[in-house]
């Protein structure tokens, strides 16, 4: 998947807002400042990192070469991909999604209520 493009749609997620708090090296996606996804910037083949229910990322990693446990995150909850073309754009926006929905679903009743009117 084209990583403008991901970029592109993560920034589409209802409150999703994208910025550098790590330096220019990585662009981090949140949510009522929680962070869904984390796209590498300066890399010849770009990653995403995103959360994931520990059972699914195990069989994700298991599953394809291009998925390794959460690269600097806790390896249990979070995934990493590398964006070389094994995971389809549908499968990308997919596990994107369900991280979203993983953070949005542990804000607090009043963040998500404010979410629901952004």
């Amino acid at each position: 998947m084209n990583k403008k493009k991901l970029e592109k749609q993560l920034v589409k997620f209802k409150g999703s807002e994208g910025s550098f708090p790590f330096g220019p090296e990585a662009l981090v996606f949140k949510v009522m400042e929680k962070m869904f996804a984390l796209v590498s910037q300066n890399e010849e083949i770009p990653r995403i990192t995103l959360k994931c229910v520990p059972e699914k990322a195990l069989g994700l990693v298991e599953q394809y070469d291009s998925v390794i446990p959460g690269y600097y995150m806790n390896k249990k909850h979070w995934i990493t991909i590398t964006l070389n073309g094994e995971l389809s754009e549908e499968t990308i926006m997919t596990l994107a999604k369900d991280s979203y929905d993983l953070v949005v679903k542990k804000l607090t009743k009043a963040d998500q209520a404010k979410l629901k009117d952004v």
